[in-house]
């Protein structure tokens, strides 16, 4: 069982002993911790927050406990019911709300889910708010409504609808350019609420025709729900049984978007922010940003528009503090996270589809011609799992000691540039783990650097033991 409090928010396993879990208890507690720190920054005698949630089988059960927490501490709760992370965020700011909390676990499976914490602005909040967030949790600071100050919890439809719309309004979005195309695409949504979502935006954009392939929103997940080339097996068989020119996956919260092409082979998770980057820096003028794990491409088209690719450490609060600080129009990670900021500051697997079909369509190319145009880099993602009283940052230490003399950066964990290739090693703030990620011209040499590195590490880890 395991229950992770961090910057991206309260993560854990459903069952268990609280505190080692995401318990009904622990639910209630971070829930109740987050109103207080909402009611204290809010002027309104009943404060306003927006709830939504994705297809997890443990949804029910976990949102029946986040409203009834909330309309106890004297929230009214606007509950969008099943809705995508990014429909949330912009319903936030949409309503006058005060906060917003997503139900989701994102990428991870079905055992899991999470507590998503919004702002005002429908933004996650900052590490200091986390950290206070833990801290009222940890002291037990609640203060709970009288019985003729509680909340309401208020339906609030439309919100999906009025999001499409939003998209459709973009300048960017060419839907006649789209429908002359023709397109036929194939969408997995891993049975979760992207299910009935992205089909409707298709719809609305104009693609001929929609292929739906596990897009029914019960929570119950075929495969492994992270988009990864090994979950995506159906889907890159059903592109090339219907002739589709695009396959399109989503997680189940639909803030992250990967691509396959006509042929049955990936586009690759890290080149959907290459692609939508290539689009939007056409129309707008401005640098973007991405993390320290995400794919030099993005640099070379930054440079094609005369501009400079700005690196964050990893998580969706760092990628949006630099987009904001140098007036990026466009960021992400490179795991399929487009952020646009023109309509909101979150990573929207909605609004990538738009500015990628739309700049498909526009350059005349098949998605696998696209692909082939942008420059070849191959990422090695790795990870190794984090045994109890491992020294994460005594390891990381003795890396940046063992290769002083590369250029390397600091920022999140430790990035070490070796000439045109370079590995980035850091703790998870999701899973219980380090990720060792390599990017090289060619997979062999990517998945070369990076089993040096882990090799590195485990050497490192198995003195650090002995000495103890």
């Amino acid at each position: 069982m395991t229950l992770i409090r961090s910057i991206s928010g309260i993560r854990g396993t459903i069952g268990g002993a609280p505190g080692d879990a995401l318990t009904p208890l622990d639910i209630v507690r971070y829930t109740a911790a987050f109103g207080i720190l909402i009611k204290r920054g809010s002027d309104r005698d009943r404060p306003r927050i927006v709830l939504g949630r994705d297809a997890r089988i443990s949804g029910p059960m976990v949102v029946d406990l986040v409203r009834g927490t909330l309309s106890g501490l004297g929230f009214d709760v606007l509950d969008l019911g099943m809705a995508t992370t990014p429909t949330v965020e912009m319903a936030v700011p949409g309503e006058q709300a005060d906060g917003g909390i997503i139900l989701t676990a994102s990428h991870n499976p079905a055992q899991w889910n999470a507590l998503k914490l919004l702002n005002r602005k429908g933004e996650f909040i900052s590490a200091a708010d986390g950290a206070e967030v833990l801290r009222i949790a940890e002291a037990e600071e609640f203060d709970f409504a009288t019985v003729d100050q509680l909340g309401e919890v208020i339906p609030r439809s439309g919100w999906t609808r009025k999001h499409i719309d939003s998209i459709l309004a973009l300048d960017m979005i060419d839907v006649e350019a789209i429908r002359k195309a023709n397109l036929r695409v194939v969408v997995d949504a891993v049975n979760s609420v992207g299910g009935e979502v992205v089909p409707a935006l298709l719809t609305a954009l104009g693609v001929l025709s929609v292929v739906e392939i596990h897009c029914t929103p019960n929570g119950r997940f075929p495969h492994n729900p992270e988009p990864l080339p090994e979950h995506l097996q159906d889907l890159c068989e059903t592109v090339r049984k219907h002739n589709a020119h695009l396959g399109i996956a989503v997680d189940p919260d639909v803030d992250r978007l990967a691509l396959v092409c006509e042929d049955g082979s990936l586009f690759g998770e890290e080149y959907t922010l290459v692609a939508c980057a290539d689009h939007v820096l056409a129309y707008r003028a401005g640098d973007t940003v991405s993390n320290l794990s995400s794919t030099r491409a993005l640099d070379d088209i930054a440079i094609k528009y005369g501009r400079k690719r700005h690196a964050s450490a990893v998580g969706e609060v760092n990628v949006v503090e630099a987009m904001k600080a140098v007036g990026a129009p466009i960021g992400g990670e490179g795991n399929g996270g487009v952020i646009l900021s023109e309509l909101h500051y979150g990573r929207d697997a909605l609004v990538g589809i738009a500015l990628f079909l739309t700049l498909l369509a526009k350059s005349g190319k098949s998605c696998l011609e696209l692909r082939r145009s942008y420059p070849d880099y191959s990422i090695s993602k790795n990870k190794i799992d984090l045994q109890p009283g491992m020294d994460v940052q005594g390891l990381v230490d003795a890396m940046q000691v063992r290769h002083e003399s590369q250029p390397h950066s600091t920022v999140d964990g430790l990035r070490i540039e070796f000439g045109n290739t370079w590995v980035h090693l850091r703790r998870s703030n999701t899973e219980p783990i380090i990720r060792v990620y390599a990017e090289a011209p060619s997979m062999a040499e990517a998945d070369e650097l990076a089993q040096r590195i882990l090799s590195e590490l485990r050497e490192l880890a198995k003195k650090a033991s002995v000495t103890r």
